[in-house]
């Protein structure tokens, strides 16, 4: 079983993002379940969500207390709430930012992580360029799936298909394969840098 904790605030649809990761692991052949925390959402609160991927149908209702990947929407929260409690050290750690992990203060305790699995992609800055709105959560998705592979970008696509219309969901599309390419981009530059 592989989950994945999304941390936001209110109003960047994390638990948009979080139904949309499930809806693509479903296309893709997978059992997927996704769930809020139950808490505030008002604009600006934080806000978590989660979603769990499997083979087999899955039984747990509970909160994903040892993720398998985190995916930080707002990097404000990095010093707010404790994002990384139960990360394993093998897991994904995707951040909303345009900032390295150096630069955001988090050089030393990725260290022991393993560094194809440390991403940052500028979704915001996707978004508002594709959709116009300031929401990163699907170009999050994108950069998921190219980091995880897990999911595939098509199933990201079909999954914005069924959540948005219209110039809207093309947006969403166009900013979540920028970010599925950003990322693959980045990781093929590590891999041939260590080769």
């Amino acid at each position: 079983m592989f989950q994945v904790r999304i941390h936001g605030r209110g109003g960047q649809g994390v638990v948009t993002g979080a139904e949309m990761l499930s809806i693509a692991g479903f296309l893709g052949g997978r059992h997927a379940q996704a769930f809020p925390s139950f808490g505030s959402e008002r604009t600006g609160a934080p806000v978590v969500a989660y979603c769990r991927m499997d083979d087999q149908e899955i039984r747990l209702r509970e909160p994903v207390m040892e993720p398998d990947a985190i995916i930080i929407q707002d990097p404000t929260l990095l010093n707010q709430v404790d994002v990384f409690s139960g990360l394993k050290k093998d897991g994904y750690i995707l951040i909303n930012t345009t900032r390295t992990f150096g630069e955001l203060g988090l050089g030393e305790f990725v260290r022991d992580f393993q560094r194809d699995h440390l991403l940052t992609v500028g979704a915001t800055e996707l978004s508002i360029k594709h959709v116009g709105r300031p929401v990163p959560n699907v170009p999050l998705l994108g950069a998921f799936a190219a980091a995880t592979g897990l999911i595939t970008l098509e199933a990201v696509q079909a999954a914005i298909s069924q959540k948005f219309k219209g110039a809207v969901a093309q947006g969403n599309k166009d900013a979540a394969r920028d970010a599925y390419e950003i990322v693959k981009q980045h990781v093929a530059k590590r891999e041939a840098h260590h080769a």
